[in-house]
């Protein structure tokens, strides 16, 4: 996705984006080889190398997609890649671990279960795919600009699990997290981002509370799963 407000892999995260990083358990990520689809601008990638991972690969949908993650990851166990989530650059068997953090909303409806099978080629056995999507809840959907004026997908748990167990996937951990204040801090992204063309205004108040959000059990914004290759 371009970059419009010039977001760097080293800046701090917060929110969903720290959530995710700190969720992915150590022995999917410290001396694996994984698969980031849809990396942005980086950020899951810094990390990871972080956090000690073999090799972490990303793909975005165009080279100049990628622009931004190459000019600041120069880290020989980082690699990047042009593709589409639903014919992936890889070799079958490739990847002990596979993360798409907000993708499957983006891709063409109803090419979900290639977008999983797509995945499961590239795993290895036992192999686990993470990962997260606007969840199908009241709440969510109304106060999401996107699901009213282009439709944005939002997913239930239900949903999910149709879609990764018909293609080879156990669901191993499933459940939605944040609130109020992700929404508000999502309405400051749109606006910011997409109107203002500038970092969000009000995030020293938002980036606060959605923390504490994340930090709690529960919520009805952002559904994540955490999948298992059988």
């Amino acid at each position: 996705m371009r970059n419009i407000v010039h977001e760097k892999p080293t800046d701090p995260l917060h929110g969903r984006l720290a959530f995710s990083v700190e969720w992915v358990a150590d022995e999917d990520i410290r001396g694996k080889d994984v698969l980031d689809i849809g990396c942005g601008y980086g950020w899951f990638e810094y990390h990871a190398l972080q956090r000690g991972v073999a090799h972490v690969t990303g793909t975005e949908r165009t080279d100049a997609d990628l622009a931004t993650v190459k000019e600041h990851i120069g880290d020989p166990r980082a690699t990047f890649s042009q593709g589409s989530a639903l014919a992936l650059p890889c070799d079958d068997a490739t990847f002990d671990t596979a993360v798409a953090w907000e993708v499957i909303e983006h891709i063409p409806k109803r090419t979900e279960p290639i977008m999983f099978r797509e995945v499961y080629r590239v795993l290895r056995p036992g192999g686990a795919f993470y990962l997260s999507t606007p969840y199908q809840a009241f709440a969510s959907n109304v106060t999401d600009p996107a699901w009213w004026s282009i439709g944005h997908r939002h997913y239930s748990k239900e949903r999910l699990r149709a879609l990764a167990e018909p293609n080879g996937f156990e669901i191993a951990e499933m459940f939605p997290k944040a609130g109020l204040w992700s929404i508000a801090a999502s309405l400051d992204m749109y606006l910011s981002k997409w109107v203002l063309r500038r970092r969000p205004l009000f995030a020293n108040v938002t980036t606060r509370k959605e923390e504490e959000e994340f930090a709690r059990a529960g919520g009805f914004v952002t559904l994540f799963a955490k999948c298992r290759k059988r």
